[in-house]
């Protein structure tokens, strides 16, 4: 049976019908944040929960625990340099690994007090770095550390090249998931409020991003019809693959809902890798799995 489900005719050319849904690993708590690393054909991931990153060497199909303890690592991507810089729900803070396997802290205040939880990252091509901040990590000891916000809010943020720490949006109520469009005029941010919220959102914002950095907001790009989006990636048509409850929900660039890749578990986070960037790695609560593509992930490294 196949793992594709096509809700738009837009959805056809975007996959082959033979290409069937790997389960690579499993025995997760919470698989998120794939990174992938195109030099050492490997994918890095966080098991949150169990305070440990896996990686998986891409050749041999092997898998091995990269970092634990990981300070309850969330999201990961890598950087212009091949630096993996890593969201840490315990150590509420955005770190990066250097090529000699050091890690040092980018950001772990803003105006003097700590943040909540950072929980995704990207990486613009002028080496600035974006990410979300909401409460996850401390709301208990299950991803993290249980404490009290020191922030008072929820926030996205963005560390320039310089090391100044700006917010850049502050109007959510858990910022997640976040992604630039191919050529980074766009950013896409999650919102999983309704984790916290009955009523709250489970929804994808568009952002317009000006030279400067600023945000102005394009409003609601897509509403969640299965549970919650978490993190999303673009392919280079612009196209959003982001997780959901029930799978992998493939957008438009105009917001329609064109297709899915279903799964059999709450997927969290995605990541195009391989050496043509057309497989496509999908963390799925317990495990990892992954799919081949006839389509190409947009550039992030």
């Amino acid at each position: 049976m196949s793992c594709f489900k096509i809700l738009d005719d837009r959805f056809r050319r975007l996959f082959v019908g033979t290409a069937q849904l790997d389960r690579l690993y499993t025995g997760c708590r919470w698989a998120e944040g794939p990174a992938y690393f195109p030099a050492a054909r490997s994918l890095v991931w966080s098991d949150i929960p169990n305070d440990r990153m896996l990686r998986l060497d891409e050749c041999s199909g092997s898998v091995s625990v990269f970092r634990h303890p990981a300070g309850h690592s969330n999201g990961n991507t890598v950087d212009r340099q091949g630096r993996l810089v890593t969201c840490e729900h315990g150590g509420r803070r955005v770190s990066r690994t250097d090529i000699d396997g050091r890690v040092i802290t980018l950001a772990d205040r803003h105006d003097g007090k700590r943040l909540n939880s950072p929980n995704d990252v990207v990486v613009q091509s002028n080496g600035d770095i974006w990410f979300s901040d909401p409460t996850y990590g401390i709301d208990s000891d299950y991803e993290g550390h249980q404490a009290d916000s020191e922030q008072g809010a929820n926030r996205v943020y963005r560390l320039d090249a310089s090391g100044k720490l700006s917010v850049v949006a502050d109007d959510f109520v858990q910022p997640n998931g976040l992604a630039f469009s191919p050529d980074e005029k766009l950013l896409y941010v999650v919102d999983t409020g309704r984790s916290h919220l009955p009523d709250g959102p489970a929804h994808i914002r568009r952002f317009a991003v000006g030279e400067s950095g600023a945000l102005v907001d394009k409003g609601l790009f897509a509403d969640c019809t299965a549970g919650f989006f978490d993190g999303l990636r673009l392919d280079t048509q612009g196209r959003i693959w982001t997780s959901a409850g029930d799978g992998v929900h493939c957008y438009d660039p105009d917001g329609s809902l064109i297709g899915k890749i279903l799964v059999p578990e709450v997927v969290a986070n995605v990541c195009f890798g391989g050496l043509k960037r057309n497989y496509l790695y999908i963390c799925g609560t317990t495990s990892l799995y992954g799919v081949r593509l006839p389509v190409n992930g947009a550039k992030t490294f």
